[in-house]
């Protein structure tokens, strides 16, 4: 018989003569001839007890079933006389798929620190925290493309390996075909030059928003940044969608379009899940995010953002003067002290941004907006493009990048450039936002960060 899923059976309006449940034990009480099972299987928060009488066969299957053991159980779905649960298995057999050793299995029925967790990452997803964690990111990731595709965008697989440093930081992962402590020159290498593991798949979508109009790339990213801290992993996802015929209002429209859409949508599909985070991560959470949904983001220039911070009583560890990236003191004042809501900061410095984003007309900024959101910071970064070939070239000879390298990408201000506009958002970050956790390292299932390389 085909297994039921315990979210099924627990959401079944009528009683089940058969049904087969597997899972995973969290618990097992023995009593006088009978003993309870509580299992769990993934599917739900919640787990569902399996009542079984004692014969000779179910007791010896019984002795060899701990914590953490799976196993199936067939039986009826009946209503439960016991409270706080509406259904419970009448078990009729028990089959031990896979035992646990109980001298070494980690996870008793107690609080574990998210530290110690950490550690074994391969098997906290079995916690109730990790395990409505990792059902929030499916679900979350779901909602990207359903976001997309309901408003007619494309999504475009960009390559991971690539020629180019997009964000011109430098800080990328060499990627090689030659033997270690090879002196051999890049062009003897796999492609004939130096290559690297993407940072942003932004400059190949760019290439497909000026050919089929609305796109987005959504995928794995990666910087070789030496950071330990709770904002930062090597490698991460990113949400990258590209306009065209835009401009950076039409970029911040939809930045928080989406945001809103994919909190509601979490809300709406991950109650459960969402409701431990609540309760034991953040009592904040609900009331951030119920007014992340009910009011519009405020809008202000960078220049006025400067002067804010300046003139505030509040100390901040980094000073503030014109011209400086905001550190993440200051786009949390901003967003969760000075206007209780989310920021968008616009129109910074040309000398803090890449040469991609379009220059001002006052030569000084270019149009580049960041979202900021409370705990998290900055949350998307985005700008328009700049769409003309003269004043491109120009930035980049400012930046002192060789144009040979990037001959493809000025073809598309040559060939029919067009204004568009397109914005980074952190899948990472998005998850922190809404389920309240604090470090990065707590919503990705294997986290990659400096001298850690396990699982």
């Amino acid at each position: 018989m085909k297994r039921t899923k315990i979210k099924a059976a627990l959401n079944s309006n009528n009683p089940m003569d058969e049904i087969v449940i597997k899972g995973w034990v969290r618990t097992k009480r023995d009593n006088k001839g009978f003993s309870f099972l509580e299992l769990n299987d993934g599917s739900t928060i919640k787990t569902i007890q399996a009542v079984i009488d004692h014969t000779p066969e179910i007791e010896a299957s019984l002795a060899r079933v701990g914590t953490g053991a799976a196993v199936a159980i067939s039986g009826e779905l009946i209503e439960s006389p016991g409270k706080g649960q509406k259904w419970e298995v009448r078990g009729k057999t028990l089959e031990v798929i896979g035992e646990a050793d109980q001298e070494s299995f980690p996870l008793q029925k107690k609080r574990h620190s998210d530290e110690f967790l950490r550690g074994i990452a391969h098997l906290r997803p079995r916690t109730n925290k990790y395990g409505a964690m990792f059902r929030i990111r499916s679900e979350l990731a779901q909602a990207v493309h359903k976001f997309f595709a309901e408003k007619d965008f494309f999504y475009i697989h960009t390559p991971i390996i690539t020629g180019s440093d997009c964000e011109g930081a430098g800080e990328m992962f060499r990627v090689t075909s030659l033997e270690p402590g090879s002196n051999e020159p890049a062009e003897s290498d796999f492609f004939g030059k130096a290559s690297q593991l993407t940072v942003s798949g932004q400059l190949s979508v760019e290439m497909f928003s000026l050919s089929l109009g609305d796109v987005y790339t959504f995928g794995p990213t990666f910087r070789a940044e030496n950071s330990n801290t709770p904002r930062h992993v090597a490698e991460f996802w990113m949400i990258e969608p590209e306009i065209a015929f835009a401009d950076l209002s039409d970029d911040m429209d939809l930045s928080e379009e989406m945001i809103k859409y994919l909190i509601s949508h979490i809300l709406e599909n991950c109650a459960d899940d969402v409701e431990l985070f609540a309760k034991w991560v953040d009592k904040t959470l609900m009331s951030t995010l119920e007014n992340i949904l009910k009011e519009p983001f405020k809008r202000l220039l960078y220049t006025e953002a400067i002067d804010i911070l300046k003139k505030t009583k509040k100390e901040f560890e980094y000073p503030v003067e014109w011209g400086m990236d905001l550190q993440t003191e200051h786009e949390r004042f901003l967003c969760e002290e000075k206007f209780k809501k989310p920021v968008f900061v616009y129109d910074y410095p040309k000398t803090i941004k890449p040469f991609y984003m379009r220059m001002n007309d006052d030569n000084e900024t270019v149009a580049a907006m960041d979202c900021l959101v409370p705990r998290i910071g900055e949350l998307i970064g985005g700008s328009q493009r700049e769409e003309r070939m003269d004043v491109l070239e120009a930035r980049m000879d400012e930046a002192g990048l060789d144009k040979e390298e990037y001959w493809w990408y000025l073809d598309s201000r040559r060939y029919g450039s067009v204004p568009h506009a397109g914005f980074g958002m952190g899948f990472e970050r998005m998850l922190m936002l809404v389920t309240g956790v604090a470090n990065i390292r707590d919503v990705m299932p294997f986290p990659r960060t400096p001298k850690s390389l396990e699982f």
